[in-house]
């Protein structure tokens, strides 16, 4: 993606040139000899059209012919998702915010396949986040945080892959609820907790029930063990 980058030129430290917010290089013509950092791919432009795109290293380019038209960034990147709103298959209305982590896997593409790389992806990343909240309830939402991200990263990957982006993970940051939802919820909880609360405390009287009415039978097996024992007993004394 073409992003704001630092051209360093090793010969002469007065060629470094002016870069646009998505890579496009203005200006000054490129002088003989460029070295180009690791992660980095330039996209040369030889008399207005594209010519080659440079890899890290020391690459010669023909001054005044040759222009860099782009840098892009390989390393992934991350980009926050704004809040914004979206409506589960229960009619509940959320707002979401996210993190999107990518990278450029092709430079020729993010280059001239788009025309604000990182601002379209945003786009597709909040448009994909809505679709795929808009098919689950709100209980699903919760339940299967996790595989409503992969979803959103399969989407993107087919929208973006003319863009040579490669969308690898997206995060749920922020989910909040409707003030009405969020104590519907926090009453449900106390029900849930309360209702545990009883089935324990009766489980626990009728395990009590259970041992005395064990103790009283084992008592009443033992008396009568003893009452035997004793009628055994008495023809033998005579």
């Amino acid at each position: 993606m073409a992003l704001v980058s630092s051209l360093k030129r090793s010969l002469n430290p007065n060629t470094a040139t002016q870069i646009q917010r998505r890579g496009a290089v203005r200006g000054k013509a490129n002088f003989f000899v460029n070295f180009v950092p690791q992660q980095e791919a330039w996209v040369v432009e030889r008399m207005g059209k594209f010519h080659s795109i440079l890899d890290p290293g020391f690459n010669i380019l023909l001054p005044f012919l040759d222009r860099i038209k782009y840098v892009q960034v390989l390393k992934e990147l991350a980009i926050e998702v704004p809040q914004q709103g979206a409506v589960t298959s229960d009619n509940v209305q959320l707002q979401i915010d996210g993190v999107l982590y990518l990278r450029v896997i092709d430079p020729y593409k993010a280059s001239y396949g788009v025309e604000d790389p990182e601002y379209a992806i945003t786009q597709l990343a909040q448009t994909t986040m809505r679709s795929e909240v808009g098919k689950i309830n709100l209980d699903t939402v919760f339940k299967e945080r996790e595989q409503l991200n992969i979803n959103i990263v399969e989407s993107i990957n087919k929208a973006a892959e003319p863009w040579g982006l490669q969308c690898m993970r997206y995060e749920i940051r922020d989910m909040t609820m409707p003030i009405k939802i969020q104590e519907a919820m926090q009453m449900q909880v106390e029900a849930e907790r309360r209702k545990r609360a009883a089935i324990l405390e009766s489980e626990g009287k009728r395990e009590a029930a259970i041992n005395i009415a064990e103790g009283e039978k084992r008592a009443r097996i033992l008396a009568s063990e003893a009452s035997m024992q004793e009628k055994l007993m008495k023809p033998r004394e005579r």
